[in-house]
């Protein structure tokens, strides 16, 4: 368990966040399109999980857009825009924003994947949903970097994720 605050207030998560060298655990997501998507289908690629409370909310939404101008560009990177929101929301905020660099995907079904990945908030008001991270793996889906973002009000370390990319 990990804890990590809301303006302030502590609040834990299910467990920790994979560790760096490890083998990242594999998932099932739900595509905007209500397809489903597992870490497999991005096999060889460089992966960004960014992962987020709701992307209703303006920390939250500014992840995505950041990581859609910065991340999203680079040679054989795939950004991965992970929340429990409905698949409909993710589009709908996509495509309002213009973004395409990035691919969003829904835990709403049952939560697996931030159960698998320790990082569902167990009490305080955002019970359930996400606590705001990063995950960087490589090519071969192996943990490169992680960040549990302590104050879930703050936005994650956007350099310090991208230069884990960049020095893989």
């Amino acid at each position: 368990m990990a804890t990590v605050t809301l303006h302030g207030d502590n609040i834990q998560t299910s467990g920790t966040l994979p560790e760096v060298g490890i083998k990242a655990p594999d998932f099932k997501l739900t595509t905007n399109e209500l397809g489903t998507k597992s870490l497999s289908d991005f096999s060889g690629n460089k992966v960004v999980l960014n992962i987020f409370p709701s992307v209703d909310t303006g920390t939250c939404a500014q992840s995505v857009r950041q990581f859609n101008q910065e991340a999203a560009e680079l040679d054989n990177t795939k950004v991965l825009c992970i929340s429990r929101d409905l698949p409909f929301a993710l589009a709908r905020f996509c495509g309002a924003e213009g973004l395409n660099n990035v691919i969003t995907l829904s835990d709403y079904k049952d939560g697996r994947f931030g159960k698998d990945y320790g990082l569902n908030f167990i009490n305080g008001p955002l019970e359930a949903l996400h606590s705001r991270s990063v995950i960087v793996l490589d090519e071969n889906g192996t943990v490169k970097y992680t960040e549990q973002v302590s104050e879930t009000t703050e936005e994650p370390n956007y350099k310090a994720a991208l230069e884990a990319l960049l020095n893989d």
